[in-house]
């Protein structure tokens, strides 16, 4: 995501400002409490409708229907999507160069062309930027997720299951928005040209994205209901709401709320608005495993290779997900990069691999549980060799010129092969609880037809990992 994507977020967060002064009459004196609708709506509007100042014990949240409304999440969505890439079409020459030429080919050429980690944007969009967006998307999802609409921070396991469905569903968005038909890769195709090559938008999008959206749950559950429990300031609660949950504000403006909208209690103008609104949602009985069988399991690693023969290893890491086929058996899709590591000087190298299959994992009740795996899929390698001489001689020129990039292929070259990879291993894993557990160690072999690259074969090489699992269902 370029720094164009990163300002039309402070352009939508900005805009709610304009909405507050549109939407906000003149903020009630102390003692005054003029009634407010839970959307957010103007007092005394045709569409408002009144609140008592304390919880009443019959109020109710209870959806239309169970399940996910996903009309609404798909509507909301795709605003947000034609959003950022219109803002992007608008204030990016190379996106709209991009346009240009066969589409499938370069589409085509955009996905393929996907490797390494660092794309060549600031550390503020990738770290800050993309994170927001996550998060943006997970609250597009929680906010039609009828079942868990009266969660609130805290311990209670609802409120993790309803963050974790958010989370599944902003790391589908990323994915959409970096490699699908609608997309960086297929609007602008600008994953063709150095440095807009690495995947770490797939990653920190996501992850770091959900971690955002636990941030801003526990602002506004423990500074934000403060706030409003201090002062009966319209205006400041107001500020408080909006400011404190950015992510969340732009959710509630795509979905056509006011910023400030929150599920669980009242408007800004009620005095006891910091009071959680006691709420009924239908809660469908959720069907219970075997004791010890997760229906899906996520896990992040730790994963580095070696090649013997070569002497290089390739650290990195992987995230997976398996789906419970069976009472002993699991459908497992992962997705796994790696920097190399012993190399000669003056050349690097990375590589991407994707498989899934099969795995043996047997209900448990101890600690300790086992799994046996067998994996197909591909592995992508890619080497790049600088040549210091040549840089030296180009460097003036490269660092004046307003397009760096068109001068890489001058002091680089590249290597990169893609070819048919099989992996079979297993490991054990500690379990902490139901819903938390270990890897201890996993040992792998991985076998892949990748041709040499300069001069040194790849084609099998012996995989450690160790990692994080984390079970649904079981809790």
């Amino acid at each position: 995501m370029s720094t164009a994507l990163h300002s039309l977020l402070s352009c939508v967060l900005a805009c709610r400002f304009l909405l507050v002064a549109l939407w906000l009459p003149a903020p009630a004196s102390l003692g005054q409490t003029p009634s407010e609708g839970l959307d957010g709506s103007d007092p005394g509007s045709a569409s408002s409708g009144s609140i008592d100042l304390l919880p009443t014990p019959g109020s109710s949240l209870r959806p239309k229907e169970p399940g996910v409304d996903w009309n609404k999440v798909m509507r909301q969505s795709m605003l947000f999507l034609t959003l950022e890439h219109s803002f992007r079409l608008a204030t990016e020459a190379g996106t709209r160069e991009g346009m240009n030429g066969k589409f499938f080919p370069t589409y085509w050429q955009s996905i393929s062309n996907l490797h390494g980690w660092a794309d060549g944007d600031p550390f503020y969009v990738n770290y800050v930027g993309h994170p927001m967006m996550g998060s943006v998307a997970g609250y597009l999802f929680a906010q039609n997720d009828r079942k868990y609409l009266d969660v609130e921070f805290g311990r209670e396991r609802r409120y993790w299951k309803s963050r974790l469905r958010s989370g599944a569903f902003a790391f589908a968005y990323s994915a959409q928005f970096e490699l699908g038909p609608v997309s960086e890769a297929s609007i602008g195709k600008i994953q063709r040209k150095f440095p807009q090559q690495g995947y770490v938008d797939l990653v920190v999008t996501p992850f770091f994205g959900t971690a955002w959206t636990l941030a801003e749950d526990a602002v506004d559950q423990y500074l934000v209901r403060r706030v409003e429990q201090w002062t009966q300031n319209n205006w400041i609660r107001l500020l408080a709401r909006g400011g404190l949950n950015p992510a969340r504000s732009a959710a509630n403006v795509l979905a056509g709320k006011a910023p400030w909208y929150r599920t669980n209690r009242a408007g800004v103008y009620a005095p006891y608005s910091y009071v959680i609104r006691p709420a009924a949602v239908d809660r469908e009985m959720e069907p219970n495993p075997p004791p010890g069988v997760a229906p899906f399991e996520f896990n992040l690693n730790f994963q580095p290779q070696y090649f013997p023969g070569t002497g290089v290893s390739c650290l990195g890491g992987g995230g997976s997900i398996a789906m419970r086929l069976a009472a002993a058996w699991q459908m497992i899709m992962e997705v796994s990069g790696c920097n190399m590591a012993g190399l000669e000087k003056d050349l690097s190298g990375d590589g991407l691999t994707f498989l899934a299959g099969p795995r043996w994992r047997p209900a448990v009740s101890g600690r300790l549980s086992p799994h046996l795996q067998f994996m197909a899929g591909a592995q992508k390698l890619t080497q790049e060799r600088f040549y210091p001489e040549v840089w030296r001689k180009l460097q003036p020129l490269v660092e004046q010129s307003l397009s760096p990039a068109l001068y890489r292929d001058q002091y680089t070259s590249r290597e990169e092969t893609t070819a048919f990879a099989l992996s079979a291993g297993g490991g054990l894993d500690f379990r902490f609880n139901d819903a938390l557990a270990l890897t201890l160690g996993n040992l792998e072999y991985r076998r892949s037809w990748v041709r040499r690259l300069d001069g040194m074969n790849f084609s099998g090489g012996i995989q450690f990992s160790t990692g994080v699992v984390l079970s649904m269902g079981t809790w």
